[in-house]
């Protein structure tokens, strides 16, 4: 019996579960801790806004890279031992950015972060796809999302209360500490089984095959409709949160600690929203729960900027929205199992992997929009692009098929 047969949790869901989600907990903590020592690294290696854009446009470009090269080497090597390769590569990126000493040293050492940061989060949302139980796939895959806000409080604690104090060279070589998974998972996870039942059928092809598969007649539409969503998804995501910290700082006069715990309860509205996506996916559907979670997000987000002035009279508001931006989010608690019940276990990782960063990768350029409405404007016009790419999430998640209670089995 595969374990997605199982009708009981066993020690081995909970292990699979625990370290995938530790691992998307650190991916994203290394990944946003950048944001938090903008203000060092500008005055201790003399970069420019215009440069730190950059630097943070081409990090995401490799998470997008990295999604995509991870994705099939996941279908071809395996679950575990991709898992383990994102964790190493992004966790040696960040100790090496301990030791830049110039703008382009920091530029290849956050793309290197970036390519590990990218190929994680498939391989974990499909390693929770593909041995949870299919009533249980939403839950789960919205539970291991979780992980996100949780690595964002950490950079904010870390990045913003701690780093003023050791200096940033010192904060990126304690985290490191991440990479202590990796040992957990060589010693205690199990490959996934629905992957060794059909690894003969793809395990020596090459990763080449498994992208042209993904683009053929028989998958071209249903990748296309997923990049296009996540297009949308990452778009309301990044426009909100590259330069929010930022914003709040030094177009809204907080300091950095109340920064801080602005980010922080931002981030609390987040877990709530990913931790509660998948009981209301299983309820009433992936549409119209995607639907819901997004308008939210879109009417949130043009409250605490466009709107700001309007909701400063009551101080309690502002509090509110953020909170509520963060809880919107939760529609990216429906990526993976969504994705998971379009692709079958020959192509999942190299679909859902490619979908996702590479929507992810083209948020490269968002920083450098941002900075250059910033420019003209101000900040708060920029993050509200944010807006408007929500919405777009709630209103084409209908082209899609509802996927709720799909066998994933069947789909082999």
């Amino acid at each position: 019996m595969l374990m997605n047969e199982q009708t009981k949790l066993s020690k081995d869901h909970y292990m699979i579960f625990g370290l995938s989600w530790a691992g998307w907990v650190f991916d994203f903590y290394d990944l946003v801790l950048f944001t938090f020592l903008i203000s060092q690294l500008q005055s201790s290696l003399h970069i420019n806004a215009e440069m730190l854009a950059l630097c943070l446009g081409l990090s995401l470009f490799a998470t997008g890279l990295g999604g995509i090269i991870f994705g099939a080497l996941g279908d071809k090597y395996g679950r575990k031992k991709v898992l383990e390769w994102t964790i190493l590569v992004y966790s040696i990126g960040t100790l090496l950015c301990a030791f830049s000493w110039s703008f382009y040293s920091l530029v290849l050492f956050r793309f290197i972060t970036g390519l590990g940061v990218g190929g994680e989060w498939a391989t974990g949302q499909i390693y929770i796809s593909e041995t949870f139980p299919d009533n249980l796939r939403a839950k789960f895959g919205a539970f291991m999302q979780s992980g996100a806000p949780v690595g964002v409080i950490l950079a904010s604690i870390v990045g913003g209360m701690i780093s003023p104090i050791i200096g940033w060279r010192m904060t990126f070589l304690v985290s490191i500490i991440p990479a202590i998974t990796i040992i957990l998972i060589r010693r205690y996870l199990k490959e996934s089984d629905v992957w060794i039942k059909n690894k003969d059928d793809f395990v020596n092809k090459n990763i080449f095959q498994e992208f042209k598969q993904l683009v053929s007649k028989e998958y071209r539409k249903i990748f296309l409709i997923s990049l296009v969503l996540c297009i949308f998804g990452m778009s309301a995501y990044w426009f909100t949160y590259s330069w929010l910290p930022t914003y709040l700082a030094e177009e809204r006069g907080l300091a950095m600690v109340t920064t801080s715990l602005g980010i922080i309860l931002i981030q609390c509205g987040d877990f709530t929203g990913y931790t509660t996506f998948g009981f209301v996916a299983e309820r009433i559907g992936r549409r119209p729960a995607f639907t819901i979670y997004s308008f939210i997000m879109g009417i949130s987000i043009a409250m605490i900027t466009i709107c700001w002035n309007q909701i400063d009279k009551v101080p309690d508001l502002i509090m509110v929205f953020m909170f509520l931006t963060g809880f919107g989010t939760g529609f990216f608690g429906g990526f993976g199992s969504l994705f998971s019940e379009l692709f079958p276990t020959k192509i999942r990782n190299t679909g859902v992997g490619t979908v996702f960063n590479l929507a992810r990768g083209v948020q490269f350029i968002t920083p450098m929009i941002i900075t250059f409405v910033g420019a003209y404007y101000d900040l708060s016009y920029g993050i509200a692009i944010a807006a408007i790419f929500a919405f777009l999430v709630g209103i084409w998640i209908w082209v899609f098929p509802e996927t709720k209670g799909t066998a994933i089995n069947d789909l082999d």
